[in-house]
């Protein structure tokens, strides 16, 4: 989520410019301040005057203008085809210095401070720390499809309760049984979430088969329902085994901050390789039976050695 360069987001992609024209007609336009049009009727602070008539959001550098003034972002420039939207003037290549100065000048709270993030930042630094923001909303972290949904963690216990009827469950340890009639069908299959809630907080259990090069492989792993610094206080263990066999895998849990692919991807988990699946399937192996048992650890500070131990919840 990292920004090196300021651009406007716009979601108008495929409206006519007649559209947008009748859209940002202004009712009364007769005023101009360093060539920057403002309405008679309606006090306009500096906020209104950043924000790009198209799509809303604040603009950066480059702030383009026409020759009477009406300034857009440089990102909707583009879609409206290098045609002012309001007074259908040509805008060719005129930056509104004038406000990109003013920009400089001003602080603004963080735009989550509505969710608590009580930060104020110089104007050209707001969007970085927006990226970044512990308070800004999750995204859904069901991962057998793109959610758009986004929101706090009780939110997205109930969305994923109601919405994707995920398995909820209560406690720090689990056993589950994973069962496949044809476990040749792994080419990006999810198979299946779980949540739990455990030291009061939400962790999401996802195991599911992919195909890793040409391999088909098994994946089991952890992720934890806030932010990185918070996942840091917990560890899991999970274990896979049969006919005198198995394996261990521990590890801290990942936020889910980080997407459900960029963690598989990174192979953070417990990753079963196909034939030994079936060995631990036991029977002809033609179908896939897995038991994954697993626990949810929580760090602890060591009062005399200043070291964390694991306080295992029972």
């Amino acid at each position: 989520m990292e920004r090196d360069s300021f651009e406007c987001v716009s979601s108008l992609d495929g409206i006519y410019e007649e559209e947008i024209h009748q859209h940002l007609q202004f009712s009364s336009l007769v005023k101009s301040q360093n060539n920057v049009v403002v309405q008679e009727n309606s006090p306009t602070s500096v906020h209104e005057l950043l924000e790009c008539p198209v799509c809303t959001n604040s603009m950066y550098p480059p702030i383009h203008q026409c020759h009477n003034g009406h300034t857009l972002c440089s990102t909707c420039k583009t879609r409206v085809q290098n045609r002012c939207p309001t007074c259908r003037q040509e805008l060719g290549d005129i930056r509104c210095l004038a406000l990109e100065k003013v920009a400089e000048s001003l602080e603004l709270p963080c735009k989550y401070d509505f969710l608590g993030c009580i930060e104020i930042f110089p104007y050209y630094s707001k969007l970085k720390h927006e990226a970044q923001c512990n308070f800004r909303p999750y995204n859904c972290p069901y991962a057998g499809s793109e959610c758009p949904a986004v929101g706090d963690i009780p939110f997205l216990i109930t969305h994923l309760r109601d919405d994707h009827k995920v398995d909820m469950h209560s406690g720090c340890t689990f056993n589950h049984r994973y069962v496949k009639s044809n476990p040749r069908e792994v080419e990006n299959a999810t198979w299946m979430l779980t949540v739990f809630n455990c030291f009061g907080q939400y962790f999401c259990l996802h195991f599911e088969a992919f195909l890793l090069g040409a391999a088909p492989v098994y994946m089991a792993f952890l992720r934890f329902m806030g932010d990185e610094t918070e996942s840091r206080n917990y560890s899991y263990s999970l274990e896979v085994g049969a006919n005198g066999r198995k394996l261990i895998w521990e590890g801290t849990p990942r936020s889910i901050r980080d997407s459900h692919r960029k963690v598989r991807d990174s192979h953070d988990g417990l990753i079963i390789q196909r034939n030994m699946a079936l060995f631990f399937s036991g029977g002809e192996r033609k179908e896939l039976k897995l038991r994954i048992t697993g626990r949810i650890c929580k760090e602890q500070l060591n009062p005399d050695g200043g070291v964390c131990i694991p306080n295992v919840c029972s």
